[in-house]
Protein backbone atom coordinates (compact mmCIF):
# COMPACT_ATOMS: atom_id res chain seq x y z
CA UNK A 1 0.00 0.00 0.00
CA UNK A 2 2.74 2.47 0.98
CA UNK A 3 4.71 1.54 -2.12
CA UNK A 4 1.72 2.37 -4.35
CA UNK A 5 1.12 5.65 -2.50
CA UNK A 6 4.69 6.69 -3.22
CA UNK A 7 4.36 5.78 -6.91
CA UNK A 8 1.07 7.70 -7.15
CA UNK A 9 2.66 10.69 -5.39
CA UNK A 10 5.34 10.83 -8.09
CA UNK A 11 2.68 11.07 -10.80
CA UNK A 12 0.80 13.82 -8.96
CA UNK A 13 3.93 15.86 -8.30
CA UNK A 14 5.27 15.50 -11.84
CA UNK A 15 1.96 16.54 -13.36
CA UNK A 16 1.61 19.54 -11.07
CA UNK A 17 5.18 20.81 -10.70
CA UNK A 18 7.35 18.96 -13.17
CA UNK A 19 10.78 17.68 -12.30
CA UNK A 20 11.79 20.90 -10.56
CA UNK A 21 9.38 20.05 -7.73
CA UNK A 22 10.58 16.47 -7.46
CA UNK A 23 12.58 15.56 -4.39
CA UNK A 24 12.56 12.95 -1.66
CA UNK A 25 10.95 15.32 0.85
CA UNK A 26 8.30 16.51 -1.60
CA UNK A 27 7.33 12.96 -2.60
CA UNK A 28 7.18 11.80 1.03
CA UNK A 29 5.02 14.81 1.94
CA UNK A 30 2.71 14.19 -1.05
CA UNK A 31 2.34 10.51 -0.08
CA UNK A 32 1.98 11.28 3.63
CA UNK A 33 4.82 8.94 4.62
CA UNK A 34 8.33 9.18 6.03
CA UNK A 35 11.02 9.77 3.40
CA UNK A 36 13.05 6.83 4.70
CA UNK A 37 10.47 4.56 3.02
CA UNK A 38 11.57 5.84 -0.40
CA UNK A 39 15.03 4.45 0.28
CA UNK A 40 13.68 1.23 1.81
CA UNK A 41 11.35 0.41 -1.09
CA UNK A 42 13.19 1.95 -4.05
CA UNK A 43 16.79 2.65 -3.02
CA UNK A 44 16.28 6.37 -3.63
CA UNK A 45 14.48 8.81 -5.87
CA UNK A 46 15.79 7.47 -9.23
CA UNK A 47 14.52 4.00 -8.31
CA UNK A 48 11.12 5.43 -7.38
CA UNK A 49 10.93 7.32 -10.69
CA UNK A 50 11.80 4.11 -12.56
CA UNK A 51 9.08 2.23 -10.64
CA UNK A 52 6.58 4.96 -11.52
CA UNK A 53 7.52 4.57 -15.18
CA UNK A 54 7.12 0.79 -15.10
CA UNK A 55 4.24 0.30 -12.65
CA UNK A 56 2.36 3.57 -12.48
CA UNK A 57 0.41 3.29 -15.74
CA UNK A 58 2.78 5.89 -17.15
CA UNK A 59 3.14 4.28 -20.58
CA UNK A 60 0.92 1.98 -22.68
CA UNK A 61 1.77 -1.70 -22.20
CA UNK A 62 2.63 -4.12 -25.00
CA UNK A 63 -0.84 -5.63 -24.67
CA UNK A 64 -2.45 -2.20 -24.96
CA UNK A 65 -0.35 -1.20 -27.97
CA UNK A 66 -1.31 -4.49 -29.65
CA UNK A 67 -5.00 -3.66 -29.27
CA UNK A 68 -5.65 -6.05 -26.39
CA UNK A 69 -4.85 -9.32 -28.17
CA UNK A 70 -1.19 -10.07 -28.89
CA UNK A 71 -1.90 -13.30 -30.80
CA UNK A 72 -4.40 -11.59 -33.09
CA UNK A 73 -2.07 -8.62 -33.57
CA UNK A 74 0.83 -10.91 -34.54
CA UNK A 75 -1.32 -12.47 -37.29
CA UNK A 76 -2.12 -9.10 -38.93
CA UNK A 77 -0.42 -7.83 -42.08
CA UNK A 78 2.40 -5.30 -41.53
CA UNK A 79 0.14 -2.47 -42.70
CA UNK A 80 -2.63 -3.42 -40.29
CA UNK A 81 -0.13 -3.88 -37.45
CA UNK A 82 1.22 -0.38 -37.97
CA UNK A 83 -2.28 1.07 -38.19
CA UNK A 84 -3.40 -0.66 -34.99
CA UNK A 85 -0.17 0.36 -33.27
CA UNK A 86 -0.50 4.04 -34.27
CA UNK A 87 -4.16 4.12 -33.18
CA UNK A 88 -3.40 2.46 -29.84
CA UNK A 89 -0.38 4.71 -29.29
CA UNK A 90 -2.49 7.83 -29.80
CA UNK A 91 -5.38 6.55 -27.68
CA UNK A 92 -3.04 5.26 -24.99
CA UNK A 93 -1.38 8.63 -24.58
CA UNK A 94 -4.58 10.66 -24.93
CA UNK A 95 -6.01 8.85 -21.92
CA UNK A 96 -2.84 9.62 -19.93
CA UNK A 97 -2.81 13.42 -19.57
CA UNK A 98 -0.25 13.12 -16.77
CA UNK A 99 2.14 11.35 -19.16
CA UNK A 100 1.65 14.08 -21.75
CA UNK A 101 2.40 16.78 -19.16
CA UNK A 102 5.49 14.87 -18.04
CA UNK A 103 6.67 14.58 -21.66
CA UNK A 104 6.29 18.36 -21.97
CA UNK A 105 8.33 18.89 -18.79
CA UNK A 106 11.04 16.56 -20.09
CA UNK A 107 11.58 18.88 -23.04
CA UNK A 108 12.71 21.69 -20.74
CA UNK A 109 14.26 19.75 -17.85
CA UNK A 110 16.78 17.03 -18.69
CA UNK A 111 18.30 15.31 -15.66
CA UNK A 112 18.80 11.89 -14.06
CA UNK A 113 15.08 11.62 -13.28
CA UNK A 114 13.91 12.46 -16.81
CA UNK A 115 16.35 9.89 -18.14
CA UNK A 116 14.73 7.20 -15.96
CA UNK A 117 11.34 7.76 -17.62
CA UNK A 118 12.93 8.10 -21.05
CA UNK A 119 14.53 4.70 -20.53
CA UNK A 120 11.16 3.13 -19.63
CA UNK A 121 9.59 4.53 -22.81
CA UNK A 122 12.48 3.54 -25.05
CA UNK A 123 12.64 -0.01 -23.69
CA UNK A 124 8.88 -0.43 -24.09
CA UNK A 125 8.76 0.78 -27.69
CA UNK A 126 11.93 -1.06 -28.75
CA UNK A 127 10.79 -4.37 -27.27
CA UNK A 128 7.42 -3.95 -29.01
CA UNK A 129 9.15 -3.30 -32.33
CA UNK A 130 11.52 -6.24 -31.92
CA UNK A 131 8.58 -8.49 -31.06
CA UNK A 132 6.40 -7.57 -34.03
CA UNK A 133 8.02 -5.41 -36.70
CA UNK A 134 10.62 -7.68 -38.28
CA UNK A 135 9.51 -6.61 -41.78
CA UNK A 136 11.51 -3.37 -41.56
CA UNK A 137 14.77 -4.80 -40.22
CA UNK A 138 16.59 -4.80 -43.56
CA UNK A 139 15.92 -1.11 -44.15
CA UNK A 140 17.81 1.17 -41.75
CA UNK A 141 15.53 4.07 -42.66
CA UNK A 142 12.35 2.17 -41.75
CA UNK A 143 12.84 2.59 -38.00
CA UNK A 144 13.75 6.24 -38.59
CA UNK A 145 10.50 6.82 -40.48
CA UNK A 146 8.44 5.14 -37.76
CA UNK A 147 10.28 7.17 -35.12
CA UNK A 148 9.43 10.38 -37.00
CA UNK A 149 5.74 9.43 -37.01
CA UNK A 150 5.94 8.69 -33.27
CA UNK A 151 7.69 12.01 -32.66
CA UNK A 152 5.00 13.86 -34.61
CA UNK A 153 2.27 12.16 -32.57
CA UNK A 154 4.06 12.97 -29.30
CA UNK A 155 4.57 16.60 -30.31
CA UNK A 156 0.94 17.08 -31.34
CA UNK A 157 -0.27 15.50 -28.10
CA UNK A 158 1.96 17.80 -26.06
CA UNK A 159 0.80 20.84 -28.06
CA UNK A 160 -2.85 19.80 -27.64
CA UNK A 161 -2.57 20.78 -23.98
CA UNK A 162 -1.84 24.38 -25.01
CA UNK A 163 -3.42 24.98 -28.43
CA UNK A 164 -6.59 23.80 -30.16
CA UNK A 165 -5.37 23.81 -33.78
CA UNK A 166 -2.03 23.06 -35.42
CA UNK A 167 -1.52 23.71 -39.13
CA UNK A 168 -5.26 24.07 -39.61
CA UNK A 169 -5.99 20.66 -38.04
CA UNK A 170 -7.86 20.44 -34.74
CA UNK A 171 -6.25 18.74 -31.75
CA UNK A 172 -9.23 18.53 -29.40
CA UNK A 173 -11.89 16.06 -30.44
CA UNK A 174 -11.96 12.38 -31.31
CA UNK A 175 -12.77 13.32 -34.91
CA UNK A 176 -9.72 15.63 -35.00
CA UNK A 177 -7.53 12.72 -33.94
CA UNK A 178 -9.23 10.37 -36.40
CA UNK A 179 -8.23 12.81 -39.12
CA UNK A 180 -4.65 12.79 -37.85
CA UNK A 181 -4.73 8.97 -37.81
CA UNK A 182 -5.91 8.97 -41.44
CA UNK A 183 -2.86 11.03 -42.36
CA UNK A 184 -0.62 8.64 -40.45
CA UNK A 185 -2.18 5.69 -42.27
CA UNK A 186 -1.33 7.30 -45.61
CA UNK A 187 2.27 7.72 -44.47
CA UNK A 188 2.34 4.05 -43.39
CA UNK A 189 1.00 2.92 -46.78
CA UNK A 190 3.67 4.94 -48.57
CA UNK A 191 6.38 3.60 -46.29
CA UNK A 192 5.34 0.00 -46.87
CA UNK A 193 5.16 0.58 -50.63
CA UNK A 194 8.79 1.68 -50.60
CA UNK A 195 9.60 -1.50 -48.62
CA UNK A 196 8.06 -3.60 -51.41
CA UNK A 197 9.72 -1.74 -54.28
CA UNK A 198 13.03 -0.95 -52.56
Amino acid sequence: MTRQRLIAAVGSLLAREGFKGMGVNAVAREAGVDKVLIYRYFGGLPGLIAAFGKEGDFWPSTLELAGGDIKRFAALSPEKQLKVFSHQFIQGLRKRPVTIRIMAWEMVEANELTRELESVREQGILSFFQMFFSFGKNDPDFQTCIMLVGAAISYLLIRSGHIDVYGGIGLETDSDWQRIESGIHRIIQGLLETQKTG
